[in-house]
C-alpha cells in the first residue's frame, strides 16, 4: 500500500485512476453514462434550473438520491404513494385463492350403462317417466338403496372391496361426516322392470330425521307418487307413521319398500317363518295405519292397501344389493324352467298369504297339505334367500362352488377370495340382477305425470279453471309454461343457487325469459313478480349434472339464474304470459318450527355478511324462518337440536364465514284464555265517534288443530262453514254463519265472531269498517299482550258497535289499532295464559336402561306415555312427552345416563298450558333459582319481555281506555 496515495484515515487522495468499463455497465445493460445523461437532460428540461457548477455545495434538502417515480415509470403512469401500510398484519400481501368445496362432485361425466342423449330424448316420453319420493324413518336404507340403483347404472362406482355404502346422494360433506342424509337430493336414472322396457324414474332421497322433515315435504310437492321404507327389524317408528300420514294428506300414491330383510337373517337370526310373520306383520300395522288416516274430505277416494298380491310392497337389502317383489321372483323361477309354460303372473298370484304347495298334486292349495308344510312365501322365496345367505357366511369354500355352479353364478378366482359381506354382495348381485321389480312396482302403482295431472293440480294449484290450469291438466309438452319450485341447492361457491324446478306443462328452454311469481302474488297484489332470464338447464344426478337446452313437461330440471326473488318456492310462468296468473300454494309442512336461537356477528362491522347469510340459510332449508325482533336481534327458528346445528353451520361455514355469536335456545310461546271475559270491553277510536265492544272466550277442544289442518277454511260459502262447525263442534246457526275471519291469517288458530244483532245495530255501517276490524283482530293474534307471542284457542265474539256515520270518521286509521285494543282488553279480562310446545319424544333403549330414561324425563318435566317392548328385537320403545323449552340437551344427558345406549327423537307434538297465572304479581323471580311449577307461566313471560326489550309488566292502562277504567273501578266497589 503506498503511503502517499492515501491520508491517515485510508481515504485515497492520489491521481485519478482509470474506471474499469465494468462498473460503468448498469444491471441492465445498457450503459449507465447514457442513463445518466438523459436524466440530466431530462431533468433540465424538467425543471429548467440554472445548472449547478459541479463544484458548488449543494443543499440537503435539494440533494437526490433517487430517480422520481417520473424518471421510472414514464410520464403516463400514474403512481400513487401511500404514506403507512392500510392492510391489517394478519393478511397476506397476496392473499392465496381459496377453494371452497362443500360437497363431493364428480370431476366429468361418468360412464353409464346408457347413452346420455338417450336419457335426454326419454324426456320427451311423458307416459315413460315417473317422478318418485324415497321416504322413511332415520337409517331405514333409503340412501343405500339408491347407491343399489346406481351402482347398477354407473358400473365405474362399483367396488368389491367393500360393503360400506358410498351414500352417492348424501354430497354435502357434512353428511358424509354425520353419517345422516340432511338435504333432499335428486337422481334421474333409466331403469328396466321385469320385461326389459326402460322407464326414466326420477327419484328424490329424502332425510329420514324427523328434524328434516320439511325436506321430505318439498320433495312430495314435485312427486307423483313415494316409496315408503321400513326397516324389517326396527318395525314402524316415529317417523315412519309421521311420513305416511303426511303422503296421505299430500295426496301421494304410496307404495311400500320392506328393506334389512338381511337383518333378520344375520342379526335376529329369525327362522323363515318367523320372518314371514314379521314382514306380514309390518304390512298390517301400516295397513291398519292407512285406514285411520284416510282424508276425511275426499272419501270417495279408494284407500290404499299394501301387499305383495298388488305388487306395491317390494322386499330389499339395499347393504348386498337384494331387490324383489313377488312377481320378480316368480320371474325368476319361470326363466329358470323356461319349458314348463310356467307364467310369472300367474305364480305370484300364490306366493303370500296362507298358501301352500302341495307337492304331490304339483298345485297351490289354500289348506295344508300336511302338518309341516310351509307357506308358498317361505318355501318359494324366503327358504331360498336364507340358503343363499347361510351358504355364502357358513361354508364358503366346500359346497358354495357347486352351489353357485347350479345357480349358474360365476366366480372369478379374485372374488371366490373376497370377505364375507362383499362376497355376498357379489353373489346376490349376480342372483338377483337388477331391480327389475322395484321398477315394475313403481310404473303399476305411481302415476305418470300425465296421469297424476288432474290429482296434483287440484290439490295444490291455486287456480280453478283458464288456459295455464287446462294445459297442466293436460300436461302438455307443447302448451303454456308453467313451472313450479320448492328446493334449492347452493354452487360450489357458495354465492348464487340452482333451482329445483317441476315443469308442469310447456317446454322450458335455456336462455328464456320468464316470470317468476313470489308465494305472496295474487291478481290483486302484482308486487311479488320480477321478470328473469333462465341461464343453463341440468338434469340433476347427485354428484354431476346433464346439461340441457330444453326441458319438457313432467320433468324435473335445475336452473340457472331465477334463484335471487325466490325464498321458498315459487311459479314460474312465460314472461308474455296474457291468461290470468295463479300461483300454486306454499308448503304445507308436518311440523312446526318452535326453537329459536338469537344470533350476532362477534365483530358488529359484519353485519351486512351475516344479513346476506341468513338470507341463504333461509332459501336452503324449506322451513327455517328468520326474522328480526322490535329489540334488534335477529332470530332463527328451526325444528330442533340437529336443524339448528346444521343451519349454525352452513351460516358460518358456507354462506358467510364469519364469527357469529348465539344465545341460549328458546322456544316460541303462544297465548290462550281459559275463561269468558268477566265483563264486556268496549274502546273508543280517538275520535270519540266510534265503539266497539268485545268479549273472548277459548275455542272448543280440537278445534284449533282442525283450522291449522286446513280441515276447515274460512273461504268456503257460508252454507257450508255453517254445517260444519253446528255438526262438528255444536255452535248455534247464527254464531256459524256470522264467522268474520280466522287470525292471524287464514289458517289461524283464532276465529273473530259478529255476535252483533240487527235490532241494535246498524249492519251496513258494520259491514262498512269489517275489513278494518279484521285487520285490527288479526294484528292482534300475532302479537298477543302478555309477551308479544301469538294468540291462540281464542274466540272474540263482537257484541256492539257504534259506528260513525260519515266514511271521513270511520278510516282504517281510526278502527284497526281499536279494535286491537278492544280484543287486547277483552284477552285480558279472560284469564290469561301462557302455552308451551310439548315435543313427543320416542326413546329406544335395551331393557336395563329403562329406568335412567325415566329418571332424565322426570328431571324435565316430561312423563312417559307408553312403554314397550318390540316384537322380535332385544328393545323397549318409551314414548313420552316432555316441555321444548326442557328438551334442550336431553339427548346428550340421556345418552350420559344410559353409557350411550339409548337413542331418541323429539318432534313437536302439541300446545299445553304453563301452569300459573302470568299476571301474578306477588310472585318474585329470584334470578338464577329453578322456580317451583306454579311461578313458571310468570318466569316465561317476564323473561321473553325483559329479551324483547318490553317494560317488565303488562300496563293495563295501555290497553284499557280511561271510561273503561272507571266502569271497572265501579264495578269492583260494587262487588266489594
Amino acid at each position: 500500500m503506498d503511503g502517499d496515495l492515501y491520508d491517515e484515515f485510508g481515504n485515497y487522495i492520489g491521481p485519478d485512476l482509470e474506471s474499469d468499463s465494468d462498473d460503468e455497465q448498469s444491471v441492465y445493460g445498457q450503459d449507465n453514462r447514457d442513463a445518466d445523461e438523459d436524466a440530466m437532460e431530462e431533468d433540465e428540461d424538467g425543471d429548467a434550473e440554472p445548472e449547478a457548477a459541479p463544484m458548488s455545495v449543494v443543499l440537503h434538502e435539494d440533494k437526490r438520491y433517487y430517480p422520481q417515480a417520473v424518471e421510472v415509470y414514464g410520464p403516463d403512469v400514474e403512481t400513487v404513494v401511500q404514506e403507512e401500510d392500510t392492510q391489517a398484519l394478519d393478511k397476506p400481501l397476496v392473499e392465496p385463492i381459496k377453494h371452497k368445496k362443500f360437497q363431493v362432485q364428480e370431476q366429468s361425466l361418468p360412464e353409464t350403462k346408457y347413452d346420455m342423449e338417450y336419457l335426454a330424448d326419454m324426456l320427451d316420453n311423458t307416459n315413460l317417466m315417473r317422478n318418485v319420493t324415497l321416504m322413511g324413518h332415520l337409517h331405514n336404507g333409503k340412501t343405500s338403496f339408491v347407491d343399489c340403483l346406481i351402482r347398477q347404472t354407473h358400473p365405474s362406482t362399483i367396488n368389491t372391496d367393500t360393503t360400506i355404502p358410498m351414500r352417492y346422494t348424501d354430497t354435502l360433506f357434512v353428511e358424509q361426516e354425520r353419517g345422516v342424509s340432511i338435504k333432499s337430493m335428486p337422481v334421474t336414472l333409466l331403469l328396466k322392470n321385469i320385461k326389459g322396457k326402460s322407464h326414466l324414474l326420477n327419484i328424490m332421497d329424502t332425510p329420514g330425521h324427523v328434524n328434516f322433515s320439511d325436506e321430505v315435504t318439498a320433495a312430495l310437492r314435485i312427486s307423483d307418487g313415494a316409496v315408503l321404507f321400513v326397516d324389517a327389524a326396527e318395525g314402524i317408528m316415529l317417523n315412519t307413521e309421521r311420513l305416511l300420514r303426511h303422503a296421505v294428506q299430500e295426496r301421494v300414491p304410496l307404495t311400500l319398500c320392506i328393506n334389512k330383510i338381511d337383518r333378520l337373517i344375520l342379526e335376529l337370526k329369525l327362522p323363515p317363518a318367523d320372518a314371514y310373520y314379521k314382514l306380514r306383520h309390518i304390512i298390517d300395522e301400516l295397513n291398519s295405519m292407512l285406514e285411520t288416516h284416510q282424508p276425511q274430505d275426499n272419501p270417495d277416494e279408494p284407500a290404499t292397501v299394501f301387499s305383495p298380491l298388488l305388487g306395491n310392497v317390494c322386499f330389499a337389502s339395499s347393504l348386498y344389493d337384494v331387490c324383489f317383489t313377488v312377481e320378480s321372483f316368480a320371474a325368476m323361477y319361470a326363466a329358470a324352467h323356461p319349458t314348463s309354460g310356467l307364467r310369472a303372473p300367474d305364480m305370484a298370484a300364490w306366493l303370500w298369504g296362507d298358501v301352500y304347495f302341495n307337492a304331490k298334486t304339483r298345485r297351490f292349495t289354500k289348506k295344508q297339505p300336511h302338518a309341516s308344510a310351509q307357506r308358498s312365501f317361505v318355501e318359494f322365496i324366503l327358504e331360498p334367500l336364507y340358503k343363499i345367505f347361510a351358504q355364502v357366511v357358513g361354508d364358503v369354500d366346500d359346497t358354495l362352488p357347486a352351489v353357485l355352479a347350479e345357480l349358474g353364478i360365476k366366480l372369478t378366482k379374485q372374488e371366490s377370495k373376497l370377505n364375507v359381506r362383499p362376497l355376498l354382495r357379489l353373489v346376490c348381485t349376480r342372483f338377483f340382477g337388477d331391480f327389475c321389480g322395484f321398477v315394475e312396482m313403481l310404473v303399476r302403482h305411481v302415476p305418470s305425470p300425465l296421469d297424476a295431472a288432474p290429482r296434483k293440480v287440484s290439490h295444490t294449484y291455486r287456480g280453478t279453471a283458464g288456459a295455464l290450469h287446462r294445459d297442466m291438466l293436460a300436461c302438455d309438452q307443447s302448451g303454456r309454461l308453467v313451472a313450479h319450485t320448492t328446493k334449492m341447492y347452493p354452487t360450489d361457491d357458495c354465492t348464487f343457487f340452482l333451482v329445483l324446478a317441476r315443469i308442469m306443462s310447456g317446454t322450458l328452454y335455456a336462455g328464456q325469459t320468464v316470470r317468476v311469481l313470489g308465494e305472496n302474488y295474487s291478481t290483486q297484489d302484482e308486487e311479488d313478480s320480477r321478470t328473469m332470464n333462465v341461464g343453463r338447464l341440468w338434469i340433476y344426478e347427485a354428484r354431476y349434472k346433464v346439461e340441457l337446452n330444453r326441458v319438457p313437461a313432467g320433468c324435473w330440471a335445475l336452473l340457472e339464474g331465477v334463484d335471487q326473488p325466490i325464498v321458498k318456492t315459487c311459479t314460474i310462468v312465460a314472461d308474455n304470459e296474457d291468461a290470468e296468473l295463479h300461483t300454486f300454494t306454499p308448503l304445507r309442512f308436518n311440523t312446526q318450527a318452535v326453537v329459536k336461537i338469537a344470533v350476532e356477528p362477534v365483530n358488529p362491522s359484519e353485519l351486512p355478511k351475516m344479513l346476506d347469510g341468513l338470507r341463504k340459510v333461509n332459501k336452503s332449508y324449506p322451513l327455517l324462518s328468520t326474522r328480526v325482533e322490535e329489540s334488534g336481534e335477529h332470530v332463527i327458528l328451526g325444528t330442533g337440536e340437529l336443524y339448528l346445528d346444521c343451519v349454525m353451520h352452513d351460516l358460518r361455514n358456507m354462506y358467510s364465514e364469519i364469527d357469529i355469536k348465539v344465545a341460549d335456545p328458546v322456544v316460541s310461546f303462544c297465548e290462550t284464555v281459559v275463561e269468558t271475559s268477566s265483563l264486556k270491553c268496549f274502546a273508543e277510536t280517538p275520535n270519540k265517534r266510534n265503539k266497539l265492544t268485545m268479549i273472548a272466550e277459548p275455542l272448543e277442544r280440537g278445534l284449533a288443530e282442525d283450522i291449522e289442518a286446513g280441515a276447515v277454511c274460512v273461504t268456503w260459502d257460508r252454507k257450508r262453514l255453517g254445517e260444519f262447525f253446528q255438526t262438528k263442534y255444536d255452535w248455534d246457526l247464527l254464531a256459524a254463519r256470522s264467522i268474520w275471519a280466522f287470525g292471524p291469517d287464514s289458517t289461524g288458530p283464532n276465529i273473530l265472531v259478529d255476535d252483533t244483532l240487527p235490532s241494535e245495530v246498524d249492519k251496513h255501517l258494520l259491514a262498512s269498517v269489517k275489513d278494518s276490524i279484521v285487520q285490527g283482530f288479526q294484528w292482534g293474534t300475532r302479537e298477543g299482550p302478555l309477551c308479544e307471542e301469538p294468540i291462540r284457542n281464542v274466540k272474540f265474539k263482537i257484541l256492539d258497535a257504534v259506528i260513525a256515520q260519515e266514511p271521513l270518521h270511520r278510516g282504517g286509521g281510526q278502527i284497526i289499532p281499536t279494535a286491537r285494543r278492544v280484543a287486547y282488553s277483552a284477552f285480558l279480562m279472560a284469564t290469561p295464559r301462557l302455552m308451551e310446545p310439548y315435543l313427543f319424544v320416542e326413546v329406544q333403549a335395551p331393557a336395563d336402561c329403562v329406568s335412567a330414561v325415566y329418571t332424565v324425563l322426570a328431571k324435565r318435566r316430561g312423563h312417559v306415555t307408553q312403554d314397550a317392548p318390540v316384537p322380535g328385537s332385544p328393545l323397549y320403545t318409551i314414548k313420552a312427552f316432555v316441555p321444548a323449552i326442557d328438551s334442550f340437551g336431553f339427548e346428550t344427558d340421556l345418552r350420559t345416563h344410559t353409557q350411550g345406549q339409548a337413542f331418541c327423537l323429539q318432534v313437536f307434538h302439541h300446545w299445553q298450558i304453563v301452569p300459573g297465572d302470568p299476571l301474578d304479581k306477588s310472585i318474585v323471580i329470584r334470578p338464577l333459582e329453578p322456580q317451583p311449577a306454579t311461578h313458571l307461566a310468570r318466569e316465561f313471560m317476564i323473561k321473553t319481555r325483559r329479551r324483547k326489550g318490553l317494560s317488565e309488566d303488562v300496563s293495563i292502562n295501555k290497553f284499557f281506555d280511561d271510561p273503561m277504567l272507571l266502569e271497572l273501578a265501579r264495578q269492583d266497589v260494587q262487588l266489594n
